[in-house]
């Protein structure tokens, strides 16, 4: 099992193994006042869940061309707890939070990556479709190859 740590109450139960990406802030991502723009974390994302897939051996290039299968976001929610800057070096933490036949939720979080500090902490919903935009299951080879990453979490309080 792994603590629960910094993530959020609402993520117990299974969780998968997180995969990690680092990016550096570009300049064209800030806004006026110097910070990264707040639509610019959900973009990163999106980068952090492509990764996540490419590191099980998947990419969304394949797994709509072959099997049909697309992950379109249905909700998306993100918490900032301090601004990105430009040139920051930053970690983005990208994990399944949950799965089921029709539906995957990733979480997020997104850190500076020489010190650790939580900037945002994100969640998304997609819902598993077909090229025509109608709900079906996630083909079992994606599934299980999720399912393989995850593992029981607990509250950091329940392992003292």
């Amino acid at each position: 099992m792994i603590p629960l740590r910094a993530y959020p109450r609402r993520y117990t139960g299974l969780m998968s193994v997180p995969s990690t990406t680092t990016l550096r802030v570009r300049y064209a991502e800030t806004d006026q006042m110097g910070v990264v723009y707040y639509a610019n974390y959900l973009i990163w994302c999106e980068l952090g869940r492509v990764e996540f897939l490419r590191q099980l051996g998947f990419d969304y290039k394949s797994m709509e061309a072959e099997d049909g299968c697309m992950l379109p976001v249905v909700e998306a929610n993100c918490r900032y707890k301090s601004p990105a800057r430009y040139d920051d070096l930053i970690r983005i933490e990208t994990r399944v939070t949950g799965l089921r036949q029709h539906v995957i939720k990733f979480g997020y979080r997104i850190l500076r990556a020489e010190s650790g500090e939580l900037l945002a902490e994100a969640e998304t919903v997609h819902v598993v479709v077909d090229a025509a935009m109608r709900k079906q299951p996630m083909p079992e080879k994606y599934a299980q190859a999720i399912r393989a990453t995850m593992t029981q979490v607990v509250p950091q309080s329940a392992l003292s």
